[in-house]
């Protein structure tokens, strides 16, 4: 009796049925642990079975990932699958049948996969449709640590795969290639070397190719393919020729351990290299040396690839091409430190033994132009014995600069310093653990500075320098605006005695017309007049740090203001104000009076400075009486409309012929209602307005015993609204007037006892 070991426990094989059971028992048991090309557990993946986007996904997934169609397919051969298994996600059609678990494995396989691995977290930005993945270091503030997310970026380090391979590549058995024969004969050979490294060639017979470069497989081919084809040398009058090409790469498996996402063998294609190898393995972790991966051949260290010099300078010389068996090891970290502050790149940093500080701010792209080059903190842990809890755990190394670097050779190259952008940074030793921090140039608030307002084009804080003038200070501030009284300016200075609470001692300091620097090409200002100041004289006048200088206005300066007259005026149009005190009977008056079809009761004036709006004048009075209060002082902006004398009231609203009816003077609303057929069934009679030509709105004030109804004017217009549809609950109105009687009858029934 045979047994097989088939999930947790042994089964015996008594029947086909039991075995049929057995290796049901095994699939699930393998999918239920995430299978063995690395698949998250099987509720995960039965979830995103059924997201509807999942196909869009793996379409999203393989156009990011910069592999062309051809490539997807080399590379799924490679890893012993399909090649056509993903064709319905390379191509723009959409997918006929919805993915499954097969093609999530297979993209798994090539790196690719929408879901998350053993030891990296989910891609939720993926899985969710979005199409960006957000590495899980932070760039901000120097925590990020540089190269461990060169891999999660989305831009795989896969090999090329189409077109001819390196001249360097050696053959081994999986590769495929095709002899073409032209000449005295004309023959094509598809050749896949096996596994023993041969290649069979029909009449020819076996070629060990194993470990040959493309130039030693040449010669051989010359050698074995003249014993049977005679046309076949080197001579320029040869009869046949023939070519040797690579039809498909192998795969080769090789070892990525160490601090990786994925460590474990890994297939990559033979044109794979060290950078591939980690892609393949998922990246590398937040606590790998990214200064010293070793790739070890047969026991031996055959190469050490240093990250920086590919993430920094772009020297891939060390990434050298995998071969099957290899092992790639990446180390834990060893010293590093943090660099913050003004330099281009803030991160934490391997270092290596002999790098000091000039090589850490090297790797941080220098010093940024903000950057305060006088000197930088390293901020160092004490050892363990030096620490107590009276003690702080780290001390401070202040490490001067010097902005302009002696002459090779002198005392800073000796010191083994390096200059940084023209900034010589000595050669600090680092330890681990060290934080640099280079200061940034304070802002305008923290150094010294004047600030300049009032009349000027551009007002603000300036940085102060040794012998700064007022003009220069004006200078700045692109000069006096139109309107500035250059006479004198006040400078509002730092008291000397603060002793009295003594905020600022003000001065005024003498200006001419020089500081006018708006001038023709012969020199002569060109401007509006105003009040005269000095041509020339004045003193210039040094400023003190924090000064607060307030070029000062004109005294009753102000640009045009003007008014809008439409309507009926002889001469409408925008008029300008001569004074500040001008009228509105003035700028009729200037308008040439009102026209004999203007009515003037139904004046609107309506006025924009604060949003006043409309404002009821009484045009006739304030003509015959010019101090009484409608005639109004006119502000910028004001709007003045003289209607025409319209002889009708209009009436609309809730009655039955709604229209306009001629006015008459003396008569009320109930006279034009009733000449517009009288109130609908629907109309709230309580609730009439006017509107009159000036826009004033005036409604029916209704008493118990009395009823006030405004008069309509001419070019005016009724308004009846209708009734409230709502229904109105008199149970609570009842309720209050019995509560009310029956405490009258009380106080009266009282008083009568009294």
């Amino acid at each position: 009796m045979r047994r097989i070991l088939c999930g947790p426990a042994p089964c015996q094989l008594r029947s086909p049925f039991a075995l049929l059971l057995c290796l049901v028992g095994g699939l699930l048991a393998i999918a239920s642990a995430g299978g063995a090309q690395g698949l998250p557990p099987a509720s995960q993946v039965q979830q995103m079975l059924q997201n509807p986007q999942l196909a869009a996904l793996l379409r999203q997934r393989l156009q990011q990932s910069g592999m062309t169609a051809d490539q997807v397919r080399a590379r799924l051969q490679a890893a012993g699958y399909p090649q056509d298994l993903l064709n319905a996600y390379l191509g723009d059609a959409q997918p006929t049948a919805a993915p499954g678990s097969m093609e999530l494995s297979a993209m798994q396989a090539l790196g690719v996969a929408p879901f998350a691995v053993a030891g990296q977290p989910m891609d939720t930005g993926m899985v969710a449709g979005t199409g960006s993945a957000i590495p899980p270091e932070s760039l901000a503030a120097g925590n990020y640590v540089f190269g461990v997310d060169i891999f999660r970026r989305g831009a795989p380090f896969l090999p090329l795969l189409a077109g001819p391979v390196p001249p360097d590549y050696r053959l081994g058995p999986g590769d495929q290639l095709v002899l073409i024969l032209t000449g005295d004969v004309e023959l094509a050979y598809t050749l896949p070397v096996t596994r023993e490294g041969f290649i069979l060639i029909p009449q020819v017979g076996q070629v060990f190719v194993n470990n040959l470069t493309f130039q030693q497989l040449q010669d051989v081919l010359y050698t074995r393919l003249g014993k049977v084809y005679s046309g076949v040398r080197r001579t320029p009058d040869a009869s046949a020729r023939f070519a040797i090409s690579v039809a498909n790469v192998r795969a080769n498996q090789v070892y990525v351990i160490g601090e990786v996402v994925q460590p474990g063998a890994q297939q990559i294609s033979a044109l794979g290299t060290v950078l591939t190898g980690l892609y393949a393995a998922g990246g590398v972790t937040p606590g790998a040396n990214l200064r010293r991966i070793e790739v070890r051949r047969l026991g031996k260290v055959v190469d050490t690839l240093d990250l920086y010099d590919y993430l920094l300078r772009g020297d891939d010389r060390n990434d050298i091409r995998l071969e099957t068996g290899d092992v790639v090891f990446v180390p834990m970290r060893g010293t590093r430190a943090r660099v913050t502050g003004a330099v281009k790149r803030p991160a934490i940093y391997e270092v290596k033994e002999r790098e000091t500080l000039s090589d850490l701010l090297r790797a941080a792209g220098g010093f940024r132009p903000d950057a305060s080059v006088r000197r930088v903190a390293v901020y160092r842990l004490l050892p363990p014995a030096s620490r107590s809890s009276a003690t702080p755990v780290r001390a401070v190394i202040d490490v001067p600069l010097t902005v302009d670097p002696p002459a090779p050779g002198q005392a800073h190259a000796a010191r083994g310093g390096a200059s940084i952008g023209g900034v010589a940074v000595p050669g600090l030793a680092l330890e681990d653990g060290d934080s640099v921090v280079v200061d940034a140039i304070p802002s305008a608030m923290g150094e010294y500075h004047v600030t300049i307002v009032g009349m000027v084009r551009q007002p603000g804080q300036f940085p102060w320098h040794q012998g700064m003038t007022l003009r220069d200070a004006i200078l700045l501030a692109r000069g006096p605006m139109v309107g500035a009284d250059l006479r004198e300016a006040e400078i509002a200075r730092m008291p000397a005695d603060r002793s009295n609470g003594q905020l600022a001692t003000t001065i005024r300091v003498p200006l001419d017309s020089s500081y006018l620097f708006d001038r023709d090409s012969a020199g002569q200002y060109f401007g509006p007049p105003g009040v005269p100041f000095p041509g020339t004289g004045a003193p210039e006048t040094e400023l003190q740090p924090y000064d607060n200088v307030l070029i000062l206005k004109q005294p009753e300066f102000d640009f045009q203001r003007t008014v809008v007259v439409v309507g009926q005026v002889r001469y409408p149009g925008a008029y300008s104000l001569r004074t500040k005190t001008e009228r509105l009977a003035d700028v009729i008056q200037r308008a040439k009076g009102l026209t004999a079809q203007a009515y003037a009761e139904g004046i609107r004036f309506v006025r924009q400075v604060d949003n006043v709006g409309r404002i009821n004048v009484d045009l006739p009075r304030a003509l015959a009486e010019p101090t009484s209060r409608y005639n109004l002082i006119l502000q910028p902006g004001d709007s003045i409309e003289i209607p025409e004398f319209q002889p009708a009231v209009k009436v609309s609203g809730a009655v039955n012929s709604p229209g306009s009816v001629l006015w008459q003077k003396g008569h009320g609303i109930e006279f034009y209602v009733n000449a517009a057929g009288g109130f609908s069934y629907k109309a709230d009679k309580g609730r009439v307005s006017v509107r009159f030509a000036n826009g004033e709105v005036r409604t029916r004030q209704r008493s118990l015993f009395n009823l006030r109804d405004p008069e309509p004017g001419p070019g005016s217009e009724i308004l009846v609204p209708d009734k409230d549809p709502t229904p109105k609950n008199w149970i609570p109105m009842a309720s209050a007037v019995t509560g009310l009687l029956a405490s009258l009858i009380a106080m009266v029934v009282l008083v009568n006892q009294l």
